[in-house]
Order: C-alpha cells, then sequence, then structure tokens
C-alpha cells in the first residue's frame, strides 16, 4: 500500500493568510501598529541586524519603533505590510499649503477685502484657519466668528452686502427643513451665499482615521453631542475642549478633512474672491 506524501504545510487553504499590499513607509503615512493600536504618522525607516524598523509619532508627540513585519499594520481600516520606502528620491514638486494649493514662498498677506468669510461655531472657524489659513491671508480674506445662525439676518442687513463686498456663510447641519435651512434662504441673495455641511457637528468633517479611530460614535437624541462623543471612546474626563484639541492636531492638511466640507469651504472662497476688488 503507497503512502500519500505530504507537504511540510498542512493549514487548509482556506485558513492561510492572503499577503497583505505592500505600503511604502514615507514620510507623514498615518497608519496604526495592529498589536498594540499605536496611531501615528511615519517619521523615519531604518535598517537594523533585527530587520527594517519604523518609528511612528502620534498627535502629542510621542515616537515608538516597530518592526516592519508582514499584516503589521492597518491603513485606512485596511491590513497592509510597510516597506522602506524607495531610495531614490522623488521628483521635488511645488511647495503647497495645507490646503493643497501651490504656496508663494515670501508672499505678505494682503491688505484685507471688503468682503468676509462668517463660520458658525468657534471649533469650524479654528478649522479653517487650520486648513486654509495661508490662502485666506493671501487673497485678503478676513474669517468671521458666527456665535449662533440666529443672529445670521442681523448681520447680514448689517453688513450691507454688494458687489465689492460679498459675504460668504458656513453653518452646521444644514439640511432640508431645519431652522438653519430656513434662515439660509431667508438671508441668500446675489451677494450673499451661505452653505453649510451635513453633520451634527464640525468634529464629524475630520476623517477618523486622522482622529486614531474607525468610526464617530452615534450619539442618542436629546444628549448633549460632543459629551455623548467624549463618553463613548473613552476620553476622561469628560472635557469638550480639551477633546477637541485632541482633534484638531490630527488635521494636517485637507487630506484629513471630508470632502462634504472641503467642498463648501472652497465654495465660500470662490464666491467672496470673485468680487471686484477696489484695489
Amino acid at each position: 500500500m503507497r503512502s500519500r506524501q505530504y507537504g511540510p504545510d498542512l493549514t487548509p487553504p482556506w485558513k492561510k493568510q492572503q499577503p497583505a499590499p505592500e505600503v511604502a513607509a514615507d514620510a507623514d503615512l498615518v497608519v496604526e501598529e495592529v498589536t498594540t493600536g499605536f496611531c501615528g504618522a511615519v517619521v523615519r525607516c531604518e535598517k537594523t541586524a533585527q530587520g527594517p524598523v519604523v518609528t511612528l509619532e502620534d498627535r502629542f508627540g510621542k515616537h515608538r519603533v516597530f518592526p516592519m513585519e508582514p499584516r503589521g499594520f492597518l491603513l485606512e481600516g485596511r491590513v497592509v505590510t510597510l516597506v522602506r520606502p524607495s531610495s531614490a528620491p522623488a521628483p521635488q514638486g511645488p511647495a503647497r499649503t495645507a490646503s493643497g494649493s501651490i504656496a508663494v514662498p515670501g508672499a505678505r498677506a494682503r491688505v484685507a477685502r471688503a468682503g468676509r468669510i462668517y463660520v458658525e461655531g468657534r471649533h469650524d472657524a479654528e478649522l479653517v484657519e487650520r486648513v486654509w489659513g495661508d490662502d485666506l491671508r493671501i487673497e485678503g480674506v478676513v474669517v468671521e466668528y458666527l456665535e449662533g445662525v440666529d443672529d445670521l439676518p442681523a448681520i447680514v442687513r448689517s453688513f450691507a452686502p454688494g458687489p465689492d463686498a460679498r459675504l460668504g456663510v458656513l453653518v452646521d447641519h444644514l439640511v432640508p427643513g431645519s431652522k438653519e435651512s430656513r434662515i439660509a434662504t431667508e438671508v441668500t441673495g446675489e451677494h450673499v451665499l451661505v452653505v453649510g455641511h451635513p453633520y451634527v457637528d464640525v468634529w464629524e468633517a475630520v476623517k477618523p482615521s486622522s482622529v486614531g479611530i474607525t468610526e464617530w460614535p452615534r450619539v442618542p437624541r436629546g444628549q448633549d453631542w460632543k459629551t455623548g462623543v467624549c463618553e463613548a471612546l473613552g476620553w476622561r474626563p469628560v472635557n469638550t475642549g480639551a477633546a477637541w484639541q485632541r482633534i484638531l492636531s490630527g488635521v494636517r492638511s485637507y487630506k484629513d478633512l471630508e470632502p462634504e466640507l472641503l467642498g463648501r469651504v472652497e465654495e465660500l472662497i470662490d464666491f467672496v474672491t470673485a468680487a471686484p476688488d477696489p484695489r
């Protein structure tokens, strides 16, 4: 009776792990180490006697070194294998601002235009400054803080918008049938543009992967949204101000924001800067 010959690996094919896609560990790539859950941006890669390692920096500036093992990291929720980037230097393109625009070295801020952009919410205003601040200064566009959408009709009347002084407004949670939608319709005109994002709060406009989480929690109706998010994520003690700084520190460029917010802010900038400039 002839015996069967078996290979050294008796693992059934359907139980074998499929190789993960290889991703170059380029500087500033944000990944999560699968074992520890440590999330950070790539600082450098090094070759050691034990094999290549990568250094990650989290949002608080803490550094940790990890071996670059197969299937060792998560990139936007997908398991990947980090590999050392090519030693060949990449072609150097023009420097860009956080919004993705081509930077203008040595450019000075312009004298402010008559037109303005109002942003509802202090956190919203800080986020706009973080990503579009350089562009707005070059264009001479001032961003004003709008405490609440209820104040908008009075602000528009006082501002007296015109061809040389357009007014753009960004509001939270602008959905059909809402109070915000009704007020936006009331004040919108030839020289006034009101746009908004669909999120309950601008926190949600930051991609979860940039904050080191898989998704934004769902908060039950009737509960303060920001408090509910902090509790669901285990961010204790609950301090929404500190939580926002934690979120904001994860925003390095437009790539960390959802398209629903990016498009609306770009639309406002285009609208306000399209007005004739008396200078």
